[in-house]
């Protein structure tokens, strides 16, 4: 298969960066997304040409390190799915594909590809930690939980933090990631004791690092690669008001 690739190149944040263009042929439609790239940088490197910078490590939808967005969108054309599971069969011959990092003031760009998505690691570190006694394991059902409340909470806790929620969203929000993180504690009694703190740490944190405002598109909830539901911005709207009356 043939391609035609138009890629983000940039030097460093502070540098001005353009789109470049790059031909592949002979793409096994069997590769992944990742691997297609690993081909182009070693043609490349082959070259004498400066190979280009992305992010990648798990390449199982796992660590959500691998964050592109393709021709508009984040991950790539196919819905609950990372840039590291998108295979080249997704694609046909002679199209052109568009390869851009993740857009949002909070998010600068490193070198080419690559972001720096530090800011979340910041947010989680606004929540805190969960008070719990140290010693032998708990006996499993001291502290029950029911079924619908644990899966709610696990769903929520399957976010990997990979950005696409910020990317996709006009307002470059991180609301879906914080309320996920929030959604997953706040549901589940080890959570408890630090309920109002850490909502309102991790709340304070995302408005201090520069991310917009939610206006309830829905955009992010279409990116996610976990598929994780907008439901959680109106917990985490919740956990505010309750950590308001609470404090």
């Amino acid at each position: 298969m043939k391609l035609h690739l138009k890629i983000w190149r940039q030097n460093g944040p502070s540098a001005p960066g353009n789109f470049k263009d790059y031909e592949m042929d002979h793409v096994s439609a069997d590769m992944s997304f990742l691997e297609m790239l690993d081909v182009l940088n070693v043609t490349l490197v082959k070259k004498g040409e400066t190979p280009i910078e992305f992010d990648h490590d798990c390449r199982e939808g796992i660590c959500g390190s691998c964050a592109l967005m393709i021709n508009g969108n984040a991950h790539g054309p196919d819905t609950g799915t990372a840039t590291c599971q998108l295979h080249m069969r997704r694609f046909k011959e002679n199209d052109t594909i568009v390869i851009e990092p993740w857009r949002a003031k909070a998010f600068p760009v490193i070198k080419d590809l690559a972001t720096d998505r530090t800011a979340f690691d910041r947010i989680m570190a606004a929540g805190g930690y969960i008070s719990v006694n140290t010693g032998n394991a708990p006996e499993a059902n001291s502290n029950l939980v029911g079924k619908d409340t644990s899966e709610r909470a696990m769903d929520a806790a399957a976010c990997i933090g990979c950005g696409a929620c910020v990317a996709a969203c006009k307002n470059s929000s991180a609301m879906l990631f914080v309320s996920a993180k929030v959604s997953h504690l706040a549901q589940l009694p080890q959570g408890a004791p630090e309920r109002a703190k850490r909502v309102r740490g991790m709340v304070t944190q995302m408005d201090q690092e520069g991310f917009g405002n939610c206006s309830n598109t829905g955009a992010c909830e279409a990116a996610c690669p976990k598929e994780i539901k907008l439901e959680n911005i109106t917990r985490l709207n919740r956990e505010m008001v309750r950590a308001a009356f609470t404090e």
